[in-house]
């Protein structure tokens, strides 16, 4: 069965629906989902659900929301991060996108503070990267010595050039709903990702793959990009399940 590695049941177009979601698991070949955190408030509020679902989580900032760290909220990420359900640090990084919203030093200091945070929870590193790919690199080659539980490429959005600088991190990719776009041409990325480092997400309830692109997405959507990876690699549905969910838990180890 899948599992969708990154999942926003604690977003509000979701939250409200999390019965249904959750109770549709089974039927829609969902083994779990990883509920991420974008904030603190978010964090904890996916800690709860996570409990209440029996799913799992990532703890941490966002750096849109980059502004509200500093050391008592790591203490505090610190505590949550010794839950079962808590399986890693994220969603973190970098997003140039809008840029200066926060400002790009502010992103780098959260971003750096929370891989140090991660290092000693002994937890693996959710990213996000958008429009920093070269900075992203340049601060995970000089934190090296705090990256030993794993780097997952949320979203992965790259080129296949840039694979090849991250495997040197031995770095896990999760392809989600923007694949099966039609004018979205990442089958050579697909191809590249070493098939023991993919993962497939949602990003629910972004991110709806096609032909539901625009609507409101959630995990059950999960299987049109599993299909599109499928179709891309040449292997059965089933088998892109079983090579996903498997990296997922070498990953994320607490997850059973």
């Amino acid at each position: 069965m899948i599992i969708d590695s990154h999942a926003h049941l604690n977003d509000e177009a979701l939250i409200d629906r999390a019965d249904e979601i959750v109770g549709g698991f089974s039927a829609n070949n969902i083994e779990c989902c990883i509920i991420a955190g974008f904030d603190y408030s978010s964090s904890v509020l996916g800690l709860k659900l996570a409990e209440k679902y029996n799913q799992y989580v990532l703890i941490g900032t966002h750096p849109e929301n980059a502004l509200e760290v500093n050391d008592e909220l790591m203490e505090k990420y610190l505590i949550l991060a010794q839950h079962s359900a808590a399986v890693g640090i994220g969603e973190i990084g970098l997003d140039y996108h809008y840029d200066n919203n926060p400002k790009r030093e502010d992103q780098i200091r959260a971003f750096k503070m929370q891989i140090e945070m991660a290092s000693k929870a002994n937890l693996p590193i959710a990213l996000h990267v958008r429009d920093a790919y070269k900075d992203t690199l340049d601060i995970l080659t000089d934190m090296k010595s705090y990256i030993q539980n794993g780097v997952l490429l949320h979203c992965y959005s790259g080129s296949k050039e840039m694979i090849r600088e991250f495997n040197s991190f031995d770095a896990y990719y999760a392809l989600g709903g923007a694949i099966t776009f039609k004018n979205a041409k990442k089958e050579d990325v697909i191809k590249t990702i070493p098939l023991n480092r993919l993962l497939v997400e949602t990003d629910c309830p972004y991110l709806a793959p096609h032909p539901h692109r625009g609507e409101v997405n959630e995990p059950k959507l999960i299987n049109l990009t599993v299909d599109k990876i499928a179709q891309t690699l040449g292997l059965d549905c089933e088998q892109v399940v079983d090579l996903t969910n498997r990296n997922t838990k070498c990953l994320f180890k607490k997850i059973k």
